[in-house]
């Protein structure tokens, strides 16, 4: 007899799978065996869907991509330009697996290209220069997706009790100025090492601030 489950499995079903169990407990649970128990059925039924790990996993950030909020028309480019960045990021914290997954991709998956093109296609439209937007681009980096790489990667969430604070204070006055002067919330990382929200939009802003000055002096890049 038929297993109507196994009639019943797609791509799609086996991707939001993935993603479901990801999302519980964590990319490295994925696994093409895991998954098959998951969704009740032997390993080799998957492959009919997915052509091994490396394609599930371009599948699971596909789906994370796919929860981007896409561009509004006739919206300046700066408000769209951060609208998308920060819809992003919403998914990014939703699925905080991904940002891992997404590092290590070694292709780009149309809907990954469409989500590029489709961003810098409001630059363009916005009055970017093909050059400019070039250099917008690697200037973005990862926070096109909604994460950024925190320099203190391994800070903790709560300061350090009173004495060892004394005593980074007298070794590292700056550091530990700047560590007291605000406080992280632990409910707004993306994952270990990345900022708070906080941190995120103002470091968001301040580059589109940048942006915009040399949009709006026609900036091109100095000679070789």
């Amino acid at each position: 007899m038929t297993d109507g489950r196994r009639d019943r499995l797609n791509r799609g079903r086996v991707l939001q799978a993935a993603v479901a169990l990801a999302d519980r407990e964590g990319a490295d649970a994925v696994s093409m065996r895991s998954l098959a128990d998951h969704l009740g059925v032997v390993p080799m039924a998957l492959y009919k869907h997915v052509a091994g790990k490396e394609d599930l996993l371009d599948g699971m950030v596909d789906q994370v991509v796919a929860e981007i909020d896409p561009p509004t028309p006739g919206v300046p480019w700066r408000p769209a330009v951060r609208a998308r960045v920060l819809s992003a990021r919403e998914a990014m914290l939703r699925h905080p697996w991904a940002r891992r997954v997404l590092e290590t991709r070694r292709t780009q998956t149309p809907a990954v290209l469409d989500h590029l093109d489709s961003t810098i296609g409001i630059l363009r439209g916005g009055g970017f220069s093909d050059s400019l937007t070039h250099h917008v681009m690697h200037a973005f980096g990862s926070r096109v997706w909604g994460f950024t790489q925190e320099l203190f990667a391994d800070a903790p969430t709560a300061p350090p009790p009173p004495e060892a604070m004394a005593a980074l204070a007298a070794r590292y006055p700056h550091i530990a100025a700047t560590m007291l002067a605000a406080s992280h919330d632990a409910g707004t990382v993306v994952g270990a090492g990345c900022d708070d929200q906080q941190e995120f939009e103002f470091a968001l802003d301040l580059a589109l601030d940048g942006f915009e000055r040399l949009r709006a002096q026609g900036w091109t890049p100095p000679p070789r």
